[in-house]
Formats: structure tokens, sequence, C-alpha cells
């Protein structure tokens, strides 16, 4: 090896010491899977030729990411992408980072039926939720709304790399929709903002500093998003709807009673993989 030369083992390891000092969750994942992403390898070369040396590129862009790694920009906006229910989503600092807590969602939504349903996604960020939905079930149309029209060029930008029909609407929740498209909804998924705001502080800096603000916060008990999809949905929906919400693990009561208020039947709290309250659903 020629000085300053280094090989895929030890750049890997020397990575994982930088993180690991850098108090960054999953080191050595996280070193794996951007070593991978700069030298287009795979998870078994590390095994199979550690020895591989990096080319002066590779090497500086390695590092040049495991510092920004340190500085806790997210993986995710480091590689472009994020997995998300088999699926890859391109992502940027316009879009919540599509998290494995919502895959809770979208598997019950498929599990419970929805080939054939009009599905919408309200708040819908980088469009995970209805074009997954879309990619393993045959609705009759998915939507997707959101304030945020960089978050909306995110999301076409997906459905077109995925191949999958959704359309966009930019507005505030509901106003986004044409008047006609009342009543015509089988289904309707969020993951809202759910953090009060003064939490919002004492997040993990991936998601205090990177994610946008305005997918965090849910005023200052949380629940602002949820109130307004409880005083709106009936109208959008047809007759015996579905709803679908992601929730803060501490919510499941507050949001369950919202609803009961409102009328909506058969509401449940389905746990994610920890145990913990993630998702609401209910009928209209």
């Amino acid at each position: 090896m020629g000085a300053g030369a280094v090989n895929y083992a030890a750049a890997c390891n020397t990575a994982v010491t930088k993180l690991m000092a850098a108090q960054v969750p999953e080191a050595k994942e996280n070193a794996l899977l951007l070593l991978e992403h700069i030298c287009g390898s795979r998870r078994q070369d590390m095994y199979l030729d550690p020895g591989r040396i990096l080319t002066r590129d590779e090497k500086d862009k390695y590092f040049d990411l495991i510092d920004k790694r340190c500085a806790r920009i997210p993986l995710q906006l480091l590689t472009g992408t994020a997995y998300f229910f088999g699926l890859a989503f391109k992502v940027d600092g316009n879009v919540l980072i599509p998290r494995q807590d919502t895959e809770i969602l979208v598997g019950r939504v498929l599990d419970d039926g929805a080939c054939g349903c009009a599905l919408l996604d309200m708040c819908t960020g980088s469009g995970c939720i209805p074009i997954s939905i879309m990619k393993h079930a045959k609705l009759s149309f998915a939507a997707g709304c959101d304030r945020s029209p960089e978050a909306l060029k995110n999301a076409a930008e997906n459905a077109a790399l995925l191949k999958a029909a959704v359309e966009f609407y930019e507005g505030d929740m509901f106003e986004a929709l044409p008047e006609e498209m009342k009543g015509s909804f089988d289904i309707i998924t969020s993951n809202p903002p759910y953090i009060k705001s003064g939490d919002i502080a004492g997040l993990m800096p991936e998601v205090r500093d990177h994610d946008p603000y305005m997918a965090l916060d849910g005023g200052t008990d949380g629940l602002i998003f949820y109130r307004r999809i409880a005083d709106e949905a009936l109208s959008w929906l047809k007759e015996g709807g579905r709803i679908y919400m992601e929730i803060g693990c501490d919510q499941a009561g507050d949001v369950s009673r919202i609803f009961a208020e409102k009328g909506y039947k058969d509401i449940e709290v389905i746990k994610d993989y920890a145990g913990l309250d993630r998702v609401i659903f209910c009928r209209a």
C-alpha cells in the first residue's frame, strides 16, 4: 500500500472510530453504507475484498461524508436516498425523511385492502405513503397534499422515478383540493406534524436541525393537525371511509378522543415494532 493509500477495511474502521467519537448512532452501519455509496460496492465486499484500495477521489469523498455525518447531517441527506417499504425515495432538506415507523401505517392500509380505492394523503412530504401504497395496490386514484411547494417537487420526482400515478396538490390541508373531489375518497392517510412546539429543541440534531420545521411542529400540544383532519375529513370521505394517521407514542388517548367527539367510529390504536402506539385507525 503506497503512502497515503487506504484499503476498504481500514477506511471503514477509521470511519467507525470517528463516528463513535461524535456519538453518531449505528456508527458501523453508517460507515458501511457511506462506503458502499461512494465506492459503488456491496456489503459482502467488506469480507470478500477488504484489501481493495480506495482511489484518492473515493478516499477524499468518503471522509468528507464521514465528517458531515459526524456533524449529525442525516445519512439519507448525504446519500440523497431513503429506503421505505422496499422502495428508494429521493430526499432532500425540504422533506421529512421517511422512517420505518411510518411503514406500520402503509402496511395496515394494504392489509385492510386498498385495491380499487381512491386515496388521499395529507401532509404528504416526500410522497412516500401514497406512492408506496400505489406501488403495492391497484388504487383507482391517489392524491397527496402539502403546504410546501419544495416538498411537492420532491414528491412529484419520486412518483416519476418510481412510476407511480399519484397527483399532488399544493395548499393548506384540504383547501388544496378541488371542491369536486368532496365525498370521493375511500381512504385518507396522514403523517402530520405532531411534535409539541416546546419539544422540538430537545430532538436529536438529525431531526431538529435537518427535517423541515413545518413538518415537525404540531403546535403547543402537538394536536393541531389531528383536529383539522377530524373537522374536515368527513366532507371528503365516502360513507364508511377509512382514516389512518401516524401519532406520537403518547398521543393515542388524545387523538382517539378528538375523533370520537366528531362521530368517527371503530377507532383503533395500532402499535409499532417496539410495541409503542404509532397509528390511529377510524371510520367515517
